[in-house]
């Protein structure tokens, strides 16, 4: 499944276990020799929701929240049990998804989280301003990206108001940041621009990952971030590459709700050993004679 290009493999453990290394999930998402997606995620059995959802980087790391993997689950969830809202336990907390008419699918992602304790960092630092800067010898459009908004919307992201997303060079400021000893769990990067009172571009370094065509928790990170420096209002349109999402922070208890379509790409039953042998496979150079011996 994908929510706006941000792609999932999705296993039904409910009733087997599906237990996985960390290996296995790296072979599953190589888009190469495995199925390929951003992240992979196992429903299993749940005594306190409709399912558990165990959520998995495409480098095999298991994180706590993912936005739009949460919509697809709730999406498979609603048609499955005929019910127009669903709960579903995450390693963040329990989450509602709602059908949200016209193809659309609703997440309460919870409440946002800003002391810097809880996003995590490594040392005490002003989350609403960041000291950290770097510079762009390319680029004109921003050759200096600064003062960045640190949140936590069920996993830390740390975003940057930009003048052009599309012009910083996010393929290697990403890493850098995610690594960085100042964010001991790592961190998503995005990379934001404001349009208007109600409108953000965002482009995305998924920690785990990379840069993916949509992200769910972002699109939130972003929206926060934006109030918390009061540029606009409490609701906004966050469109990125693969597409827009709908997100609201409410004002009543604090939780962050994101809208937005999912589709479903395929079905069908995979053997992990197959993978495995193919993943082994030397490439077509290697290993080859050489043809003057």
């Amino acid at each position: 499944m994908h929510g706006l290009g941000n792609d999932f493999v999705i296993l039904d453990g409910r009733e087997r276990p599906v237990p996985l290394e960390p290996v296995e999930v790296e072979i599953i998402a190589n888009r190469q020799t495995g199925i390929g997606c951003d992240q992979l995620l196992v429903m299993g059995p749940s005594e306190k929701a409709d399912a558990f959802m165990h959520i998995f980087n495409a480098d095999g790391t298991e994180v706590d929240a993912c936005g739009n993997g949460t919509r697809c689950v709730a999406a498979l969830l609603m048609k499955e049990l005929e019910k127009d809202q669903v709960t579903i336990e995450t390693n963040a907390g329990i989450l509602a998804g709602y059908d949200g008419g016209e193809g659309l699918v609703t997440v309460d992602m919870g409440p946002v989280k800003s002391n810097w304790e809880e996003i995590p960092m490594a040392e005490e630092k002003d989350t609403l301003h960041v000291d950290i800067e770097i510079a762009q010898e390319d680029s004109e459009d921003d050759p200096l990206i600064w003062d960045p908004i640190a949140v936590n919307v069920g996993n830390p992201h740390l975003v940057f108001l930009v003048k052009n997303p599309g012009a910083v060079d996010l393929e290697s400021i990403g890493p850098l940041i995610e690594n960085s000893d100042l964010f001991p769990e790592g961190v998503n990067v995005g990379m934001a621009k404001i349009n208007g009172e109600d409108t953000i571009r965002l482009r995305v370094w998924e920690r785990g990952v990379g840069v993916t065509e949509s992200c769910g928790t972002a699109a939130c990170a972003a929206l926060v971030a934006a109030v918390r420096r009061e540029h606009m209002g409490r609701s906004a349109v966050v469109e990125m590459d693969g597409g827009a999402l709908g997100v609201h922070w409410r004002e009543d208890n604090g939780h962050v709700m994101l809208t937005g379509p999912t589709a479903t790409v395929f079905e069908g039953e995979f053997n992990i050993a197959d993978l495995l042998v193919s993943a082994m496979q030397p490439k077509p150079d290697d290993d080859q004679p050489d043809d003057h011996h």
